[in-house]
């Protein structure tokens, strides 16, 4: 697929928030299934749209944060949030999403590489990434241990009161 990777740039924003929800609808179908009928992903994630839309903006809007974006002649068909922590020598991938119509053919691969190599041009010493350990997250896991990440099990049980 033929896409090149730029910063991104503030009239990127709606476009990114919206390949962001798209891309991200499969993970929270998947952790509401997970999640079950105990109550807690109704308590958790209420309008689940409504907080990644803000959570994306505020991304795209924090000067602690820097994105790229993958585009397709015109279309922005992925993206990819960094921060770092400097007095841990830590890059973040903060956030990371393909459009739909655009994954499993190499765009969130190259998106974390970017991230990688700025990272590591920014003087960090280490990269972490965050994913679930559910069936919705599974492209994720894969694609970061491509990446040569390490994961690092962590058990996270909720329950209902």
């Amino acid at each position: 697929m033929s896409a090149t990777i730029g910063r991104f740039e503030p009239q990127d924003e709606d476009a990114v928030i919206d390949l962001s929800l798209r891309a991200w609808e499969p993970v929270f179908a998947s952790l509401e299934n997970v999640l079950g009928d105990s109550g807690v992903y109704a308590q958790l994630y209420p309008n689940w749209c409504e907080d990644q839309r803000r959570a994306v903006q505020d991304a795209c809007r924090c000067e602690h944060t820097t994105i790229w974006v993958a585009k397709t002649e015109s279309l922005i068909a992925g993206f990819v949030a960094v921060q770092l922590d400097h007095e841990a020598g830590i890059g973040q991938i903060y956030m990371i999403a393909v459009d739909p119509n655009h994954q499993r053919l190499g765009l969130g691969a190259r998106l974390t590489q970017v991230a990688l190599d700025w990272i590591g041009q920014a003087g960090m010493t280490v990269a972490m990434v965050e994913t679930g350990g559910d069936k919705g997250h599974a492209p994720a896991r894969e694609l970061y241990e491509h990446a040569g990440f390490t994961q690092l099990p962590i058990a996270r049980y909720f329950k209902k009161l």
